[in-house]
């Protein structure tokens, strides 16, 4: 009777660790849920620095998720690769999506970014104000968000865009190398190459941030944001961990891996001064109603999109 009892107890002592293990092994593969590659196309500026920073320091293999990084020069080049399926997603911006909407190509915008624009002149250019780039080159790259930006400047400096002769520059390096050999009066870059004009001698006019512009956004497809929902919700946590970094990190720290992995020139190292980086957050409707009113009376897009035809806030606050 009492080998029978040990047995019966044996067994069921048995029974529980099989279960016991069942049970860890179902835990351990919830937790070891594959997640899909997200292609991310980048451009040289400041808005695409958190996702390097999320890259390099492990934020995306944190969260169990691989991420992509494509460098793009210009808006063209990234936005072809959005239309051909190489990326999911894009740092990009508020006309961009609007166009997108307008050709029949599904994206969405999931949040702002944080980049800054300026509109400055060459060294040689005698120019102080907006008044005095009446009549002279301002090199652009037209019907994005530099277009954009340089309107906005140039209308709050008392002139119209037909006073400018806006040249067409889409490289931003390009743009940057033209203005530096005195080939235009001014051009409107991104930062950082905004940053080496004024180091080697470029003068600032105006700057997106004193307008309080922020038309920076990232996009993703739609076919992105259904099959990948887990995906950019893993990738925008890493990206909180890089604004955190960016927050508490002396540039010194940083800024040789920016050169190296973000395509960054040298010269940005001891002048680069970096936007205050703020957590993912959805635009707010006025921004995207001022970009679809521009767009519209340029006749650059025919429909009056709303707010929820361009933006999807399901990832962020």
């Amino acid at each position: 009777m009492k080998r029978s009892i040990s047995i019966l107890i044996i067994s069921m002592l048995l029974l529980g660790l099989a279960g016991c293990a069942s049970n860890k092994q179902e835990s351990s593969g919830q937790k070891q849920v594959q997640l899909q590659n997200i292609n991310l196309g980048l451009m040289p500026d400041v808005d695409s620095i958190p996702f390097i920073i999320a890259q390099e320091k492990g934020y995306f293999k944190e969260e169990g998720l691989t991420v992509t990084l494509k460098h793009f020069k210009s808006a063209m080049e990234r936005d072809s690769a959005l239309q051909s399926g190489n990326l999911d997603g894009a740092v990009s911006d508020m006309l961009a999506e609007a166009f997108a909407k307008a050709g029949g190509f599904d994206t969405v915008i999931t949040s702002l970014t944080t980049g800054s624009y300026k509109l400055v002149v060459n060294k040689d250019e005698k120019a102080a104000s907006i008044q005095d780039l009446k009549g002279k080159d301002v090199a652009i790259s037209k019907n994005t968000i530099i277009d954009y930006v340089t309107d906005k400047v140039v209308t709050e400096g008392g002139l119209t865009s037909a006073d400018i002769n806006k040249v067409v520059i889409p490289q931003i390096p390009a743009r940057l190398e033209m203005l530096q050999n005195g080939k235009i009066a001014a051009a409107t870059l991104p930062d950082p190459l905004a940053t080496i004009a004024v180091k080697n001698g470029a003068k600032v006019i105006k700057t997106s941030e004193q307008l309080g512009l922020n038309p920076g956004v990232l996009l993703f497809t739609t076919k992105a944001v259904k099959e990948k929902e887990k995906e950019i919700q893993a990738m925008y946590r890493a990206y909180s961990k890089a604004v955190d970094y960016l927050s508490r990190e002396p540039m010194d720290n940083y800024i040789d891996l920016l050169i190296e992995k973000g395509g960054f020139p040298k010269d940005v190292k001891g002048v680069l001064v970096l936007p205050q980086y703020k957590k993912a957050a959805a635009p707010q409707q006025k921004d995207v109603d001022d970009v679809v009113a521009w767009l519209q009376a340029r006749q650059l897009i025919q429909k009056k999109y709303l707010y929820t035809d361009l933006v999807d806030t399901r990832f962020v606050r």
